[in-house]
């Protein structure tokens, strides 16, 4: 008697069901290690190029004036500022929004106990660095880059943790996720409500009722990206003529994706399931004029068998991670290094703010979370280890230097915007510095 085919249904589960919610998580960590190792290549680049013979060439590349108009309607501005900041980091902070309504949804910031200590500890993350900023430059013209050194780079940080390998519990790694993300949601609320000014009411309507009909568009089941495309790129034109930054589109469109799937778990095993049966029921003959259909339908049902955010967020992710970051900080990152910039009273503060600030909120307010029995520590972490975690908090680069050119904007504050960069850069350095050293001494082995 032939034996029955075994289904690839049920020898496809893996043994352990929490595996396959771990999968995004672990993809996104492994995406954001090699990005890490990227940004450090092209910041060390941009360092190089703008302390060199070519240091003027390469910053006039992004003053290069562009416009796109069509009839007497457009934009214009400088490549660096439109194109970069502006438009390519909107992607960015539509993957924020994306994450941010992922670990809502099905993460960490779902259960309650579990998302309070990231929360706390990200709340405490950004208070205390903006503190120690004004300590240095309050009452002064300065004092507008507060904002600074509130956010981590959860790239770099990875990307440390990653030489680590295996000596790091794996629940460091999702509070120090978590709370980046925490961090970049605050990042977000300060760039709408900070650095926003004279609001134009008209664009700001059509704005929202861009927001309004999205909606629509997800509730009736509409799933072409051309038509999001097209409805995400009006709203972010009339964010950018309203005087709203444009990225706060990216993550407003990013919290409305849908997450749920549009196929059920039980429909889509039940068609794989007939489709298998029917393969091995029946001779299928090469011309069989249902295949191309059947396939057809597997097509559909196994795209629609994920929710819109998970596929949004697996194409977009590299996208962001190995080109638009890069991108970014070979924009911004390239400094003249000169001593009086390391001096400066706005390096010094945004400095301190990152290696000390960071840190020392994170674990001020994570203390007192867990002391107060409103939290605990993540499983498998010890103090030694989360000391170094918060430490390593203190890596601020992307987001920071986003912040500082905002901040700081290089046409009306030069000075401020090189020392703010200067700044970014010595306070990361240190993070990093002091947070691998934490970790390899708290990851090493006992003598035996």
């Amino acid at each position: 008697m032939a034996k029955k085919p075994k289904s690839p249904i049920s020898s496809s589960i893996p043994k352990a069901p929490v595996n396959r919610w771990l999968v995004p998580v672990k993809s996104f960590l492994e995406i954001e290690a090699a990005s890490g190792v990227l940004l450090v290549l092209c910041t060390v680049a941009a360092l190089i190029l703008a302390n060199s013979p070519w240091a003027k060439p390469f910053a006039d590349i992004w003053h290069t004036h562009v416009s796109l108009f069509i009839g007497d309607y457009g934009l214009e501005g400088e490549l660096g500022h439109l194109i970069i900041n502006d438009a390519l980091m909107t992607i960015f902070f539509f993957v924020v929004g994306l994450e941010v309504k992922r670990e809502i949804v099905g993460g960490e910031l779902r259960d309650p106990r579990k998302a309070l200590l990231p929360i706390v500890g990200a709340l405490g993350g950004v208070l205390t660095p903006a503190t120690i900023y004004l300590m240095f430059q309050s009452g002064e013209l300065a004092q507008r880059g507060w904002a600074i050194p509130m956010a981590t780079d959860i790239a770099f940080v990875v990307g440390i943790l990653a030489l680590f390998g295996s000596k790091i519990p794996f629940g460091l790694k999702i509070f120090l996720l978590t709370l980046a993300i925490v961090d970049d949601l605050i990042a977000v609320l300060v760039i709408a409500i900070v650095f926003t000014e004279g609001i134009s009411m008209s664009y700001l309507t059509i704005a929202i009722l861009g927001f309004v009909f999205t909606y629509f568009l997800n509730r009736i089941g509409v799933r072409s990206v051309a038509i999001y495309l097209m409805v995400g790129s009006g709203i972010w034109i009339a964010f950018h003529h309203a005087g709203v930054h444009p990225t706060i589109a990216g993550v407003v469109l990013g919290l409305l994706t849908p997450a749920k799937a549009w196929i059920e778990k039980p429909t889509f095993v039940e068609v794989v399931q007939n489709y298998w049966e029917k393969l091995n029921g029946t001779e299928v003959d090469e011309d069989d004029a249902d295949l191309p259909v059947d396939i057809e339908q597997l097509q559909f049902i196994a795209r629609e068998a994920l929710s819109p955010l998970h596929r949004l967020e697996m194409f977009l992710h590299p996208w962001v991670a190995f080109v638009i970051m890069p991108v970014f900080a070979f924009a911004n990152a390239g400094v003249q290094l000169e001593v009086s910039a390391l001096t400066d009273s706005v390096s010094l503060a945004i400095a301190a703010g990152l290696a000390i600030g960071k840190p020392l909120g994170i674990l001020l307010f994570c203390s007192v979370a867990i002391w107060l029995g409103w939290t605990q520590l993540p499983k498998g972490v010890r103090w030694p280890t989360f000391i170094a975690g918060a430490c390593l908090g203190g890596i601020g680069f992307t987001m920071a230097l986003f912040l500082n050119s905002l901040a700081f904007p290089a046409d009306q504050f030069p000075e401020l915007e090189s020392a703010g960069k200067v700044g970014t850069l010595m306070g990361s350095c240190l993070s990093a510095a002091v947070g691998c050293g934490l970790l390899i001494w708290s990851t090493r082995k006992p003598a035996s």
